[in-house]
């Protein structure tokens, strides 16, 4: 008993000195690198597995069935982000993010046995609110933990997690045909909670974050603020809107290529589903790498010598992905389209990394992840809305290609708006 009590006290006393050390913001990317990647990855299986799971499941035949699955999620996880995001201002984001990911985990192990659509379709509502907690908390903890210096970066190696994710969950056909589709599902679920695990262990709140309950001011305990202060506050703000929109709008295309990119390189290039699945997604996902990456980077070193380095970074990446999506809706062969979507994946990537820095520079850590909550919300209902729209455009003959250019000459709208109104005049509001 006497040499477990001593090595507990050592592992202890070890973990303290890892969340002292000047590396653990560092840490803090690569443990919710993991997080992230399985987030997407868990999310993204389903859809690329609709073949293997007909058999088992009829109803999934339809088409509609599996456009109303494939919703459920979205909406659940839109009409609780705001939530998500109050609740991680308050409370402990690293108990929020361990029990969101343990969570969806198990739903996605409960995937594997379910037997018809409405369970599938219960366990998916479950799934978007496990998930509608964690990109709140994770966000906000990272910039709590980067101020300054690494911020864009830290986030940015922070998004290439969701970009793999999104990458290997499009290989889930493949894996279903080599495992079962059900395997696969129990398997990534065991993983994700093994995971969850470590994270009790060595993922640690930051010392500044306020989430205690009422302190005291020698007897007199102060009043609980309200939860819906933050929201108050934040939509009290008016470069909190300006940031909104300039969030929203980039959503619409940024959707339509997870959602639709496959079927217009099939439509266009005259090839097979399965190709056009792999070369469209591995496309958008390396070079949004990329560009995750180079956004982070540029945007450190850029708002250093001018405070408007962020939103000029945001900036340069919005105005990427026009010429792309132009260059997407007329491409009809191979070149033009993985060049456009190359290029769309870097400036999208370059916008991705920026979003939170660039909040953080008008919204106080207090509220940071209300805020992005609300972010969240618009830009999941904003996917939603242009994936429907897109289809029903398609169904009265318009084509994709025409649909994406579309979308190019609308984020114009919102380029214009953030270089005019984003002004900020710190790098960190407190």
């Amino acid at each position: 008993m006497k040499y477990k009590l001593i090595f507990v006290g050592k592992v202890g006393i070890m973990l303290e000195k890892l969340k002292s050390a000047k590396g653990y913001p560092w840490v803090v990317v690569g443990l919710l690198w993991v997080v992230a990647l399985l987030n997407y990855m868990d999310r993204q299986m389903l859809s690329t597995m609709q073949e293997a799971m007909k058999a088992d499941i009829v109803e999934l035949q339809k088409a509609e069935a599996f456009g109303a699955l494939m919703a459920v999620f979205l909406w659940v996880y839109a009409v609780l982000s705001p939530f998500a995001g109050m609740v991680a201002d308050r409370l402990s984001r690293k108990w929020l993010i361990v029990g969101s990911l343990i969570v969806w985990s198990a739903v996605t192990f409960l995937m594997g046995y379910a037997e018809n659509f409405r369970t599938l379709y219960a366990l998916r509502a479950l799934m978007g609110i496990s998930e509608a907690l964690y990109i709140p908390s994770a966000l906000s903890l990272i910039a709590d933990w980067h101020e300054g210096r690494s911020r864009s970066l830290a986030v940015g190696v922070h998004m290439t997690g969701l970009y793999v994710g999104q990458a290997i969950g499009g290989f889930g056909a493949i894996l279903a045909a080599a495992l079962s589709w059900r395997l696969t599902f129990h398997w990534f679920g065991i993983i994700g909670v093994v995971y969850g695990i470590i994270l009790i262990v060595f993922l640690h709140e930051n010392p500044g974050h306020e989430a205690a309950p009422a302190q005291r001011i020698s007897d007199r305990p102060v009043k609980k603020e309200s939860i819906f202060k933050g929201l108050g506050v934040v939509l009290g703000t008016w470069a909190f809107w300006v940031i909104l929109i300039y969030f929203a709008v980039p959503s619409l295309p940024g959707w339509a290529t997870k959602n639709w990119l496959p079927t217009l390189f099939r439509d266009n290039l005259g090839i097979s589903p399965e190709r056009a699945g792999i070369i469209s997604t591995l496309t958008i996902a390396a070079a949004s790498f990329v560009g995750v990456i180079l956004g982070g980077r540029l945007s450190d070193n850029w708002v250093r010598k001018n405070i408007r380095g962020r939103v000029y970074t945001g900036a340069i990446g919005l105005g990427l992905t026009v010429p792309a999506l132009i260059l997407l809706g007329l491409g009809h062969s191979m070149v033009p389209l993985i060049a456009a979507g190359l290029l769309f994946g870097v400036g999208y990537g370059l916008f991705d990394a920026n979003n939170m820095p660039i909040l953080c520079q008008f919204i106080s850590s207090k509220y940071r992840a209300t805020a992005y909550g609300i972010m969240n919300m618009t830009g999941v209902a904003m996917g939603a809305l242009v994936t429907t729209l897109l289809g029903r455009w398609k169904d009265h003959g318009v084509s994709l290609g025409v649909s994406f250019a579309v979308l190019g000459c609308i984020v114009i709208a919102a380029l214009a708006m953030q270089l005019i109104f984003l002004k900020p005049k710190t790098d960190n509001m407190e």
